[in-house]
């Protein structure tokens, strides 16, 4: 694809205008340096999910350079290791950097709730493009990001019964364990899968637990799952722990069908498991590939590597400071205004309009299947 080089600008091109951001550069345009930021786990052991995002944000970037001569874009990378604690620590000079016009995040729904007051104090928008707590956009919950916070992806009270459906499809009369990682993330999504399971015919909760996500020995709740009968195991943590959960309990000799959240949905979780993958169900949202392979091939050769885990909903995200930052809106009142009023095409084709408080206007999850050391699509769940 790179030795194409008509077939690339073709795709520069379409994906700019896509987006409303293409323009006619001219020789004589000023150079304009306008900066946004990316927050989420650069390191530690979710970094592979704020890598793929970050590289999403990154690409866009250097799209809207190629069809905006006249601009520089700068990106600034904000580590927060998907850890509330160190999210309090870095967001204050985020909040305090006032070139900064927008974040790309943060990316859990943990470190946002830690970031949210550095960020209502400097009037700063997030679009995050992963972060799916329900309480972010409930006016009523202290953890309320308005007017501040926006997401494009789904909220865990339609991600829970989906993948309560997704996880018992083929079992009959599922005898279901749920169990979750104490996270911010984790524990109400664990109430949205359990509601779930009542909406599905058959199914039975039959047990249930809650361990710290710095556990490495889950001898107890495989003892637990156990003695439960369990037929289906749901975990609505992340996925390093998954991986190290997963190989515990096939260690044990159960054959239960292990399913999780986005939060395990990550090409690593397989590739750190193993082989006690295979099978495994998560749900989760695809990659640009599940959109364009013309794009996916585009993307690689410009990032070296392929798109991931939230690229779509990260690339989206970018895209709206971008299209602000071409329209002008080049102050944080101004791209907070924009960013709430704004409606416009995700690259996947779907209208994208915040409502009063920052959700989406869509928000589908798929299913994906651990098959050959990959997790692979298997379609919308239902």
């Amino acid at each position: 694809m790179n030795k194409k080089i008509k077939g690339s600008l073709a795709i520069v091109t379409a994906a700019a205008v896509a987006f409303g951001i293409a323009s006619v550069p001219t020789a004589s345009a000023a150079a304009k340096t306008y900066t946004i930021a990316y927050q989420g786990p650069l390191s530690g052991g979710e970094a592979s999910t704020g890598i793929d995002e970050q590289n999403a944000v990154k690409y866009a970037a250097k799209l809207f350079m190629a069809a905006n001569k006249g601009y520089t874009i700068k990106v600034v990378s904000v580590d927060d290791q998907g850890d509330p604690a160190v999210a309090s620590t870095v967001a204050p000079g985020v909040g305090a950097n006032k070139n900064i016009l927008g974040v790309v995040g943060p990316a859990y729904s943990g470190a946002t709730i830690a970031s949210l007051p550095y960020y209502k104090a400097g009037s700063l928008a997030l679009i995050s493009p992963s972060a799916t707590r329900v309480s972010l956009t409930d006016p009523k919950s202290p953890d309320f990001g308005g007017p501040v916070f926006h997401r494009v992806v789904g909220k865990d009270d339609l991600q829970g019964p989906a993948l309560a459906k997704y996880a018992t499809a083929g079992v009959s009369n599922a005898k279901v364990f749920v169990f979750d990682d104490q996270s911010a993330y984790a524990v109400p999504l664990r109430g949205f899968v359990e509601n779930g399971l009542k909406k599905v015919a058959g199914a039975t909760l039959v047990g249930g637990d809650s361990v710290p996500n710095t556990t490495t020995d889950f001898s107890p709740t495989v003892a637990k799952i156990k003695t439960s009968g369990a037929t289906v195991v749901i975990y609505t943590g992340y996925y390093s722990q998954a991986a190290v959960f997963i190989k515990q309990l096939r260690d044990s000799g159960s054959t239960a069908v292990f399913a999780g959240g986005d939060g395990v949905f990550n090409q690593e979780f397989p590739k750190l498991a193993g082989a006690a993958a295979e099978g495994s169900k998560v749900t989760g949202v695809g990659g640009l590939a599940g959109i364009s392979s013309k794009l996916e091939a585009d993307f690689k050769a410009k990032m070296g590597v392929s798109s991931g885990v939230y690229s779509v909903e990260a690339f989206d995200a970018a895209n709206i400071f971008l299209s602000g930052i071409k329209a002008g809106k080049t102050t944080r009142e101004a791209m907070l205004k924009y960013v709430n009023a704004y409606s416009g095409k995700s690259i996947s084709g779907n209208t994208i309009k915040f409502d009063k408080n920052g959700d989406i206007s869509y928000g589908l999850f798929a299913g994906f299947t651990s098959k050959n050391g990959v997790l692979v699509n298997t379609g919308i769940v239902k």
